[in-house]
């Protein structure tokens, strides 16, 4: 994964931070050999008794996704904002109360994203009780500091 996604330049990162590093997750998400062997470590890493899995919108959707396939367990989706049309849902998926789930992202530099999206299961009645991070840049920390339960498959902090 590492080694297929690593890219080297200037680089401008979702937080706004520059970095000479960029982690191009496309390129393991991508990848149907790649996907397998990231998908099963992340699968290794679930909550104890996971019954459902969490995504926030966009490319870890294909990771939770191959998770599922791999596990049998049911997928839930939060959009950055409701759909402003059909049910108006800002989460796709069934949450059944108390649900112990697991929130999986592909790269956290900062953690906000992925906080935003456990704030808002936990709004719709899921028990977040882990969070799993395919490349931990940083967001970990944040999520920690924040309560969460964190794991990550690799761990590469920013050196610049």
């Amino acid at each position: 994964m590492i080694e297929a996604s690593e890219l080297h330049g200037s680089f401008v990162l979702s937080s706004g931070a520059k970095s000479t590093i960029y982690f191009d997750k496309f390129r393991f998400l991508t990848r149907p050999e790649l996907l397998h062997d990231v998908a099963h470590a992340v699968a290794g890493l679930l909550a104890p008794n996971t019954a459902l899995l969490g995504a926030p919108e966009g490319a870890a959707m294909l990771l939770v996704a191959a998770v599922s396939l791999g596990t049998g367990l049911p997928i839930t989706v939060v959009r950055k904002q409701p759909k402003e049309y059909g049910m108006r849902a800002q989460v796709e998926g069934e949450v059944e109360t108390g649900a112990i789930t697991t929130l999986v992202e592909d790269v956290s530099t900062t953690g906000h994203q992925v906080r935003r999206a456990a704030e808002i299961l936990v709004d719709a009645g899921a028990d977040v009780r882990r969070i799993v991070l395919a490349i931990d840049r940083g967001g970990a920390d944040h999520l920690l500091e924040a309560g969460y339960d964190v794991r990550a498959v690799a761990v590469l902090r920013p050196t610049d």
